[in-house]
This record gives structure tokens, C-alpha cells and sequence, in this order.
């Protein structure tokens, strides 16, 4: 049975992992987690001693086969909860997260898969991320940062690169939302700032923005 500390360390690596670190730094760790560097170098001594991670000096750490995992699993639950306060709970997107945070930690993998089932087998969670299967499979994802989008192109809203609620609440602000279609009118060429039309009105957003929005193009 892993402690509570142990899966949010072994989540944080997986998801500075998958941000293109294939060795995460401690330092990088101890932002994510908010915690001091020597606390992280401690459990990374108890995370390789326990076959979860491997950690060379100045080298970084990458998770093992079993850490990856153990890691895959915990973010499967993590998303399935989100999935399950939002489409059956009505929590908006900005307000799931923490709460996602607490429910991860449910051992019961029956009923991680009885809320699988429930929720119709989602592919991705109310962010856009992508859900792995019980097997830790990830869906894959055709979607690309609203920037990449030249002035003319339309764009389905799929995701977010970023889901804390301070951004979150901008996009509700402007009316974006998942399966949202999105017209680029304008590419402001003094700071590549973007001009959008979305449900019928314009909206000004900063390149920023619009590199964590994820759309499919049409």
C-alpha cells in the first residue's frame, strides 16, 4: 500500500515527464510539489529503494516500468474523478481539481472501474486529458495549441495545456468551453496576439492564452 506522499511524488514526476523531461530535476519537483528540495531528495532515497524511480546525481530521476504504472493508475483515477463532478455533480472545471486531488487516493480498484463503466468509458476528462484504460493505455489525441492556427482557420476546443482555476475561469469569462468552435478573424502581428470569434462574439486574447488552448482543427 503506497502512502499518500509517495503517489503525489510518483504523479508529480509523471507529469513533469510528460511536459518532455525524460529525467526530472529535484528542483522541478519540489515547484511542483511546493516543498523543499532536501525534503524531495529524501524520498527519492525511499522511492529508489523501493524499485519506484531511478535517480542519478545531476542526472535527474525517470520512473521505473513499475513506477510509470503505479503513476498511470493514480492520474487514471485522478481524471475519472474530475470526469465524474463535472458531467454527473455539475462542479465547473475550475473547481475539480483539489477535490480530485482527495478522491485519487481511493485504493478500491473496483470501484474505479464501476465509475469507468458509469461514466461511459470517457476517453478524456473535462480538461481535455487524456484518460488511460485500465491496462494504462492513453487515448491519442489529434489536438494542437489554438496558436499554431493561422487568420481564417476554425478550431474545435478539445482541452487546456494548463488547468489551474485562475485560467480556467478567464476561458469561462470569454465563453470557451469544450466543444466550442473557434474562427481566428485576426493574428496581431506587434505581439502575435490572437482576434476570435466564438458563439457569435469577439474576443481578444494574448498569445499565452492561446498556446493553452488545445484545438482540432476543421
Amino acid at each position: 500500500m503506497l502512502s499518500k506522499a509517495v503517489e503525489n511524488y510518483l504523479k508529480a514526476i509523471f507529469s513533469l515527464s510528460e511536459e518532455g523531461n525524460d529525467n526530472v530535476s529535484t528542483n522541478s519537483i519540489a515547484k511542483k510539489l511546493n516543498t523543499k528540495a532536501s525534503s524531495v531528495t529524501d524520498m527519492l532515497r525511499k522511492l529508489t529503494s523501493k524499485s519506484l524511480v531511478n535517480h542519478e546525481k545531476y542526472k535527474g530521476v525517470s520512473l521505473t516500468t513499475k513506477g510509470k504504472k503505479l503513476a498511470t493508475n493514480i492520474v487514471r483515477k485522478h481524471r475519472l474523478w474530475e470526469t465524474f463532478l463535472v458531467d454527473k455533480l455539475h462542479f465547473n472545471w475550475d473547481e475539480v481539481h483539489d477535490v480530485a486531488e482527495q478522491l485519487e487516493h481511493i485504493k478500491s480498484d473496483k470501484l474505479v472501474t464501476l465509475l469507468d463503466e458509469f461514466l461511459g468509458n470517457p476517453k478524456f476528462d473535462p480538461h481535455g486529458d487524456p484518460i488511460p484504460d485500465e491496462f494504462g493505455k492513453f487515448p491519442t489525441s489529434n489536438s494542437t495549441p489554438l496558436s499554431n492556427l493561422k487568420e481564417g482557420d476554425k478550431g474545435i476546443v478539445m482541452g487546456v495545456s494548463q488547468d489551474n482555476s485562475t485560467f480556467l475561469k478567464f476561458l469561462d469569462k470569454i465563453d470557451i468551453k469544450l466543444g466550442n468552435l473557434i474562427l481566428v478573424k485576426d493574428i496581431i502581428e506587434f505581439d502575435s496576439s490572437v482576434e476570435i470569434l466564438i458563439n457569435n462574439k469577439e474576443s481578444h486574447i494574448s498569445l499565452e492564452v492561446a498556446r493553452n488552448i488545445l484545438v482540432k482543427q476543421k
